[in-house]
């Protein structure tokens, strides 16, 4: 969540290889959550659908039907444990550089959220043996070809 009363964002992470996809909600509903995630999932082949971890937040009252639309499997952390969520807390501290705390998450469109999710899932990182999310995604989608073209680029 941003400043009081606007939007929230939504953060998935993949817990394998750390891919981040954002999310823009129209706003904190637990219907325009539904419908945010639901885009998101739609692109993603089924094989890659398997489980989500959800905090204890109103927003995700429909999480039923979510996993009736995407196939997912869903779960919740229990009450005041963010260590059971630990990568998407630590993904939350990395975003703080891009969308500071308390600021008006409105602004933002789904644009420029892409443009903030593709310089992390670029960024290598050390439980990844330094390669990068967008790699190790590309891998887990069976595109060997696109891992290979994204570690070439980030060598040159």
């Amino acid at each position: 969540m941003g400043a009081r009363s606007t939007p929230p964002v939504g953060v998935l992470v993949d817990r394998q290889t750390l891919f981040l996809k954002l999310v823009k909600l129209r706003g904190s509903s637990a219907q325009e959550a539904l419908e945010g995630f639901s885009r998101a999932f739609a692109p993603l082949p089924a094989s890659l659908r398997k489980t989500l971890t959800y905090d204890q937040g109103k927003e995700m009252a429909l999480h039923k039907t979510l996993s009736r639309r995407t196939g997912l499997a869903i779960y919740f952390a229990d009450p005041h444990s963010p260590w059971q969520r630990g990568i998407c807390e630590n993904t939350n501290g990395l975003l703080r550089q891009y969308l500071p705390k308390g600021e008006d998450l409105s602004m933002y469109t789904q644009r420029q959220l892409d443009a903030i999710a593709r310089q992390l899932n670029l960024r290598p990182r050390a439980t990844l043996d330094f390669h990068c999310p967008a790699e190790m995604f590309m891998r887990a989608l069976g595109r060997h070809d696109l891992a290979q073209q994204i570690d070439d680029a980030l060598l040159d």
